[in-house]
């Protein structure tokens, strides 16, 4: 009779824990990540250094809610960082001509049409989600930077509401949290209790299966993608009131870290697996990773390097220990 290995049977184990509770390793790794900020600067951690790291993460899940979304069906949206920057950089040329509340509900058509765009890319001429957002993506930086020359004279306004929503603070928690928090219970509500998030991870799963179950295919896809585009702009308009200046570029820095986020907290690549809860998780230890880079006065490039090497191994565990290929 073969018995297994202890050091097998163990990782057997706990992949099948972290396959049935995979937040609770990620919570885990952030506090092992918060204790480790703490013994480098003790006293580091604390009302206000929690406040700052919750008020720039936020921004950051968000914009990864869209990669969520879109990995469950085994795309990716490589728009959703433009379409965040392009929807900041319109509403705040449009306030001083239209006030805030025209200037935010005007901004939000581009992020729209992009998203109609990416949608029909998908669906009818079925590009692949990488390529059709990336094409989106880059056409709408052009049209961006055609816009800054029609718009130089008018100047740019952020909205006293968007900046006190972004920087704000109410009994030491951050005013973004009162966006954030029903946002969050949304989509996890949505994708785990609507139809339309069962039918995210059935296309993710087995698209040919769901199309012979009778799903309209792309039905769902005009939907995910229009959705998305949405949420990047909203997350643009947050992002903007955090920082506080528009610019052309604001929130193209955060487009790779979206990503990073969905992959580390969960989300498989390839479709069908993952959640928004883990997403959450992951764009908070991507926060304090950053922080600890900070601290530790590393080179740009070498925080790069560091910070890409990080994800890779974090990534590269969970998918060993899950069994998620």
């Amino acid at each position: 009779m073969t018995t297994l290995a202890p050091d097998t049977t163990f990782l057997k184990r706990l992949g099948r824990f972290m396959r049935d509770n995979p937040v609770i390793p990620l919570i885990l790794l952030l506090i092992v990540l918060i204790g480790i900020l703490e013994f480098m600067r003790p006293g580091i951690v604390n009302e206000r250094w929690l406040g700052n790291t919750v008020k720039f993460a936020i921004p950051l899940a968000m914009l990864a809610a869209c990669q969520t979304l879109t990995m469950l069906t085994g795309g990716i949206d490589l728009s959703a960082g433009i379409v965040a920057t392009i929807t900041s950089f319109v509403m705040a040329t449009l306030v001083p001509v239209y006030g805030p509340t025209g200037a935010i509900l005007l901004s939000l058509i581009p992020a729209i049409l992009m998203g109609l765009a990416n949608g029909i890319g998908v669906a009818f001429a079925r590009v692949h989600p990488l390529i059709m957002t990336l094409g989106t993506g880059l056409i709408g930086t052009g049209c961006l930077q055609v816009y800054q020359r029609f718009v130089i004279a008018t100047g740019s306004e952020v909205p006293e509401f968007l900046a006190w929503l972004g920087t704000g603070r109410t009994w030491g928690f951050p005013n973004a949290l009162v966006l954030f928090i029903p946002f969050a219970i949304l989509i996890l509500w949505g994708q785990r209790r609507t139809g339309f998030g069962r039918l995210l991870y059935a296309l993710g799963s087995n698209e040919r299966a769901a199309k012979l179950s009778g799903v309209r295919a792309w039905q769902v896809y005009m939907a995910l993608y229009v959705l998305s585009a949405l949420i990047a702009g909203i997350a643009g308009l947050l992002y903007v009131g955090l920082i506080k200046a528009p610019s052309l570029s604001l929130a193209n820095p955060l487009m790779l870290p979206s990503i990073a986020a969905a992959v580390v907290g969960g989300t498989s690549i390839f479709g069908g697996r993952g959640g928004y809860a883990g997403t959450i998780v992951g764009a908070l230890i991507l926060t304090v990773l950053g922080t600890l880079l900070t601290l530790l006065q590393m080179p740009e490039g070498a925080r790069r390097i560091l910070f890409g090497l990080i994800i890779l191994f974090v990534t590269a565990l969970y998918v060993r220990l899950t069994d998620q290929r």
